[in-house]
């Protein structure tokens, strides 16, 4: 296992900043396997769904703490584990690409940390490359990870724009986040018509301008 701090991802140094970014994890973390992990939550589990009353020799139910446990750790949540860090590439800028690159619509699927409840929509991001430029693939990627784990979407805009930023050696970085939120939906005051939304713009993208033209590109 790689230690778990995620400091090494971020492209500013400021303490402070890095601990409200960081997705908040415990300083051992990762002592347990992912093995061990999947039998403790399945045993967890087993525990919850007796306390509501379900009966778990039912042939529906009796799997169900196994593949909770297996969902959690190897799928939705494995954006906990810092080995599932996609490996970022990043290319030589020799044909001196100056404008705005922006990768519309990206799939968001993400859980919330209140409830754990899923909150889905889209992502854009746009950079100005300087030396380097990444591939494609790997903005979709970066923004996978750092949704598979429990999150809030405020926190969610702000990885995905350090990571790129400490990827590609650049501030020029826009990030815009639109999803619908199933613990509004589902409870509380259960509005299943509002979307949030939320942006980071850093560098040259603070500039109105520029600003504008992103936002027209991705159509809001």
């Amino acid at each position: 296992m790689v230690g778990n701090s995620e400091n090494s991802g971020l492209y500013r140094s400021d303490e402070k900043k890095e601990r409200n970014i960081n997705t908040p994890l415990k300083s051992d973390a990762f002592l347990l396997s992912e093995e061990e992990k999947m039998e403790k939550i399945e045993q967890s589990f087993k525990e919850i769904m007796d306390v509501m009353g379900l009966d778990l020799k039912d042939d529906s139910l009796q799997d169900t703490p196994k593949r909770v446990a297996k969902m959690f750790v190897k799928e939705i949540f494995s954006g906990l584990n810092p080995d599932n860090k996609p490996a970022v590439s990043v290319f030589a800028n020799t044909y001196g690409y100056s404008e705005m690159l922006i990768e519309k619509d990206i799939l968001v699927q993400s859980s919330c940390e209140h409830h754990f409840l899923p909150f889905f929509g889209k992502a854009h991001v746009a950079y100005i490359p300087n030396k380097h430029v990444i591939g494609l693939s790997k903005i979709n990627r970066i923004v996978e990870y750092y949704c598979k784990r429990p999150q809030v979407q405020e926190r969610l805009t702000l990885q995905i724009s350090e990571e790129l930023k400490s990827a590609l050696g650049t501030e020029d970085v826009a990030v815009f986040i639109e999803s619908k939120h199933m613990c509004v939906a589902m409870r509380g005051i259960k509005d299943d018509h509002s979307t949030t939304a939320t942006f980071n713009y850093s560098g040259k993208f603070k500039e109105m301008e520029l600003k504008n033209q992103f936002l027209r590109m991705i159509g809001k």
